[in-house]
């Protein structure tokens, strides 16, 4: 039987619709002061139009999955992308705050349904082995999202407005719907049990283990990838004394970093994923310490912010990846929902760390918390790798 050649227009389609997904997701970043001018509210409240979506996308995503389990992935990406466009049309006429509120939080009840489709979808269209390369390729989306994406949304509200700024976004949306109906061939997810085969609860299949600890590796270094995130822009300017007009060229550094992270991830993460996440967290833990000892010295700090943003790129599609390897078909949906409310979560709760370390330490101490939490995740995949190779081994 020849082997199907590897999907990479279809695996582009995908990356495109999670870019304008996540670019959408973080629209209010680059427009937040036009926001709270335009709806008559302060900066803090703007801000929260953030923190709403995460807080809704992790507390939404699991039961919405498992709500939506029998509908045909297909249809219902398209309907996932076909709700957050209307939703940004929601934002874009707001007469008021809470209207615009009320949009962000059906945003993010759609957005977690749409990530719990599309890395399941990504890993159904290839090999086993290639896994891990195909969904890095549609995690690029959400990475060029963080590079290109939030600018391309600042540049937009600030030259139109950002009420068409939403509107904009909202028509990219629908374009990539559109993509998905033309180009992604529909996919089985429902697993058809064998002859004389009994189904068993999903408590008790036995890749729900490995799916709690992708789960607990993303926790653990969301939490200090985000208490160090959320306040780089005050750390880059506190503690290396960088200009704030330079911070910008700063943070594009550190996310061509992040990208080159993803290229490495994509080239050889299928090889053997576990170790190479071991030596990644591990090369995360070690930029901290460098942002650190490093953080008054200027560019040797600023070398060691990029170095950082290379490992994060590798640790987000590496563990994705490992969840759509590791998890059972039956359980890929909720591994990848699993993963997309701890992502969130981490998101919130990393920012809220950040914040208690700022007020009550100070900037210089952030990339010790980034270093503590990296550890620790680095300490699971250390006691995992035994186990899995014995399991390997049992199999053979």
């Amino acid at each position: 039987m020849p082997r199907q050649p590897f999907p990479t227009p279809q695996l582009l389609v995908i990356a495109g619709a999670t870019f304008v997904c996540v670019s959408s997701e973080f629209l209010p970043t680059g427009i937040l002061p036009d926001i709270a001018v335009g709806v008559g509210v302060t900066e803090a409240q703007a801000g929260l139009l953030i923190s709403a979506f995460a807080f809704t996308v992790a507390l939404s995503t699991i039961p919405l999955t498992r709500l939506t389990q029998r509908f045909p992935r297909k249809w219902l990406m398209v309907a996932t992308l076909g709700g957050f466009a209307l939703t940004n049309v929601v934002c874009a006429i707001a007469p008021d705050y809470w209207t615009l509120f009320a949009g962000r939080v059906l945003g993010g009840l759609v957005h977690g349904v749409f990530w719990a489709v599309t890395t399941p979808y990504a890993a159904r269209l290839v090999r086993s082995n290639q896994v891990v390369r195909a969904t890095s390729i549609t995690a690029a989306g959400g990475r060029l999202a963080f590079i290109l994406g939030v600018p391309m949304g600042a540049a937009i509200g600030h030259a139109v407005g950002w009420r068409l700024s939403f509107l904009v976004m909202a028509g990219l949306i629908v374009l990539f719907a559109l993509l998905v109906v033309l180009f992604l061939p529909p996919v089985e997810h429902r697993v058809t049990l064998r002859t004389g085969e009994i189904p068993i609860p999903a408590r008790r299949d036995p890749t729900l283990r490995a799916i709690l600890i992708v789960c607990a590796i993303v926790a653990l270094t969301g939490l200090g990838q985000n208490a160090m995130s959320t306040y780089i822009a005050p750390w880059l300017i506190a503690i290396p004394a960088i200009d704030p007009g330079q911070v910008a060229s700063i943070l594009l550094l550190g996310g061509i970093g992040g990208a080159i992270g993803l290229v490495i991830a994509t080239l050889v993460g299928d090889r053997d994923p576990h170790r190479f996440l071991l030596v990644t967290l591990i090369g995360l833990a070690l930029t901290g310490v460098a942002m650190g000892l490093l953080g008054t010295s200027g560019w040797p700090a600023i070398l060691a912010y990029v170095l950082w943003n290379v490992a994060f790129g590798i640790v987000a599609p590496l563990t994705q990846g490992l969840m759509m390897r590791e998890a059972s078909p039956r359980l890929r949906d909720f591994g990848a929902a699993a993963l997309t409310t701890c992502f969130n979560a981490a998101t919130a709760a990393g920012a809220l760390t950040g914040a208690f370390v700022v007020s009550g330490l100070g900037l210089g101490w952030l990339p010790g918390f980034l270093v503590v939490f990296t550890t620790l995740a680095a300490i699971v995949v250390t006691i995992e790798i035994p186990r899995r190779r014995a399991a390997g081994a049992g199999r053979a």
